[in-house]
């Protein structure tokens, strides 16, 4: 994929945000929907000039919200100068089309601005792999939108990644370049089931953090591990995951897994192009759920996390809530208030550190049977292995009474061959 930023205007974007107030919609669903909206837009690179919201009891075929309040909206977005209208909701292409002609500059929804941020993002091969299968596969059917409005695009939000050399061609062109990469995507997980089987040879646990965008997971990630994962206040800082060992307390390895962060809305392509990429959680023995607490809607987005996980298949696993940014808080009535709905929560601040032993402690208790729980006797001579049974192992009992040295001891399945000779019993 070529440098993104080379299709980007100079001058930042001027946009218009609009959420539409449906039957089933409450007020202030519409209007947390709508910040996180501009949030996005602010990532983007755009600067959100105004915005409005059309209450709906259905939306409208042609134009999602009625051809006069369309109207309206192109008269506001006239007197402010507004280069592109971002819609709440995805439309389909006959409403971008309708909506461009009313308005009179470029029309996207959030799946678009989505897609365009992730394609900021991307930085590896499989990273950018994904983003176009995903860019391609939802301009597919708007390839005709675009025939008679080449003219008149100029780059921008929604105009990057490979998908826009994709629009110049015709359909069968592209169907050819998405056959393409899912053949390529096919490779690269293959490639990381491969990465996936070297690393269980160790047969280390495997925990992946998990949460909304921007909950702070990336900064709990460096944290624990002393990795240099960007982190950034910005919606969907870190895209492309990454794996760094993290030793315990109590002498456990666990393989810590960085991934992407979720969104309510988030496009169900986009869930399908990083298929590869989720496979890590969906493989995890263990996930982390990071939580904004000092978030408003921290549980509305506890149940959207929830959401995505159900949809690939990882709504099942064993779950750590862990309640980020509790440093913003004078009293611990917000914890509480999460503790009484999520009794085993850890509550920390990934920032200051605040919480970390707790939350290693809970990762260790959650991980621990994947351990084997033994009594062990040693010669009381074998120096050399019995440092090497305090190095692998989490001795909780000893005693050097005896003929022999006795331990009882939690080993991971490799190391037990090693000390199968010492074997007296599971405990």
């Amino acid at each position: 994929m070529k440098a993104l930023v080379e299709t980007a205007t100079k001058r930042t974007e001027r946009v218009f945000l609009v959420g539409v107030e449906l039957k089933n919609r409450q007020t202030w669903e519409v209007r947390d929907s709508l910040n996180e909206l501009a949030q996005l837009t602010t990532t983007a690179g755009g600067i959100v000039v105004g915005e409005g919201i059309q209450k709906l009891e259905a939306p409208h075929a042609s134009t999602y919200i009625g051809k006069g309040k369309a109207e309206e909206f192109a008269s506001e977005t006239q007197q402010l100068n507004a280069d592109t209208v971002i819609f709440d909701d995805e439309l389909a292409p006959a409403q971008l089309r309708n909506l461009e002609q009313i308005l009179n500059c470029k029309v996207l929804d959030r799946t678009a601005l989505i897609l365009d941020i992730f394609a900021q993002r991307a930085r590896t091969r499989e990273g950018k792999l994904q983003i176009e299968l995903a860019l391609l596969d939802y301009l597919l059917p708007r390839l005709t939108r675009f025939w008679g409005h080449l003219s008149r695009q100029k780059g921008g939000i929604g105009m990057r990644g490979e998908g826009e050399t994709q629009l110049e061609t015709d359909r069968r062109r592209v169907q050819e370049r998405i056959y393409k990469l899912n053949q390529e995507l096919r490779e690269v997980r293959q490639q990381r089931a491969t990465q996936r089987q070297g690393r269980q040879r160790n047969l280390w646990p495997l925990a992946s953090i998990v949460g909304y965008t921007n909950a702070g997971k990336s900064t709990l990630f460096n944290a624990l591990t002393g990795a240099e994962v960007l982190a950034e206040d910005k919606l969907f800082a870190t895209l492309d995951p990454t794996t760094r060992r993290l030793r315990l307390d109590t002498n456990q390895n666990v393989l810590l897994s960085d991934t992407v962060g979720f969104i309510r809305k988030l496009p169900h392509r986009l869930v399908a192009a990083f298929k590869a990429t989720l496979e890590e959680v969906v493989q995890a023995d263990l996930l982390l759920h990071v939580v904004d607490t000092s978030h408003p809607q921290a549980e509305e987005q506890i149940l959207a996390v929830n959401a995505v996980l159900e949809e690939i298949g990882a709504g099942n696993k064993p779950t750590l809530m862990v309640f980020n940014k509790m440093d913003r808080f004078t009293d611990d009535s917000t914890l509480l208030r999460f503790r009484q709905l999520f009794p085993r929560a850890v509550g920390i601040s990934a920032k200051s550190g605040d919480g970390f032993p707790a939350l290693r402690s809970e990762i260790g208790l959650a991980l621990r049977p994947v351990r084997r729980f033994v009594e062990l006797a040693l010669p009381h001579e074998a120096s050399a292995v019995i440092a090497r049974l305090h190095s692998c192992g989490e001795v909780v009992e000893k005693n050097y009474d005896g003929p022999r040295a006795r331990f009882k001891v939690r080993l991971p399945p490799h190391a037990m061959e090693e000390f199968t000779p010492y074997f007296i019993r599971d405990l």
